[in-house]
């Protein structure tokens, strides 16, 4: 019998940061938990910082005990407990995709790249095979669609996802996939500009150096879980929690936010690159 889907790492730190703050503000610290819920006391830490499961049965347990009744609790356990649209979909851990899917805002520095949440399927398959670590056909063809489906919540009547992109224009420029292809994309890119979830700003060439160069970065941010930082790298990714460095990020964003063109120069920049494609 093939393996179950494991929990989502984000989800079980959501509903372990959840349980913690309805321990505390019971009052019981996680010793007279752990004794009150007849678990060891290193099982009831792993629990609330997000490292193992939380099943019904002893989230029914903590709301007796802490004597708190959190009415969609229980709803949020199985919703965790059930494998992410992604798995379904055939993608292994897709750890962004799992915070992006929980998150209310996203705040993104493009460099290189138009953001993934902006990206067209024909876009984004050439950057998809312009890595080195070649990914098979079948894969591709998940990558791609988990991309469109991700896009979905910006046009979402419930739950809508807001985006806050700031593109600099050397990935406006960049020709990735052919003159077809980045004409399509540019093209997409204004209309998308119109929605009411997402603000596009461009960080013109003119600026020169700024404090964005260094790496390209996105910052989520959640209803019930404090925001996280996300970078990406060749082989990998990291997403920090720490507040300082989230402190940190959002000064250098609110920094390019006020230097970068604003919505409607940025799209004027747009259509004059794809005047220049002719």
């Amino acid at each position: 019998m093939p393996a179950m889907p494991q929990q989502p790492t984000f989800r079980r730190k959501k509903l372990g940061h959840r349980v913690r703050r309805l321990r505390e503000q019971a009052g019981m610290s996680i010793d007279e938990a752990a004794r009150a819920l007849e678990k060891q006391r290193g099982a009831l830490y792993r629990i609330e910082a997000g490292e193992t499961r939380l099943d019904v049965h002893l989230a029914r347990s903590m709301m007796d005990i802490y004597d708190v009744y959190d009415p969609d609790l229980l709803d949020k356990v199985r919703e965790a407990l059930a494998p992410g649209w992604w798995i379904k979909l055939g993608l292994r851990d897709m750890g962004y995709i799992d915070m992006e899917t929980d998150a209310k805002a996203v705040r993104e520095v493009a460099l290189n790249h138009i953001p993934g949440l902006l990206q067209t399927a024909p876009y984004t398959k050439a950057v998809l095979e312009a890595d080195l670590l070649k990914r098979a056909k079948p894969e591709l063809v998940k990558q791609i669609s988990a991309r469109q489906i991700r896009q979905e919540r910006l046009t979402a009547e419930a739950n809508p996802l807001h985006l806050t992109a700031l593109v600099d224009e050397a990935a406006l420029r960049n020709l990735i996939g052919g003159v077809e292809v980045m004409r399509g994309q540019l093209d997409s890119l204004i209309m998308m500009s119109e929605l009411n979830t997402v603000t596009l700003r461009v960080l013109p060439r003119s600026l020169g150096a700024h404090a964005g160069q260094t790496a390209a970065f996105t910052m989520l941010e959640f209803d019930e879980y404090p925001s996280m930082l996300h970078v990406s790298y060749p082989t990998g990714a990291v997403h920090v929690e720490e507040p300082e460095e989230l402190h940190r990020a959002r000064l250098v964003f609110d920094h390019l936010l006020e230097r970068a063109l604003g919505p409607e120069d940025s799209v004027t920049l747009i259509e004059q690159i794809i005047a220049e494609h002719g």
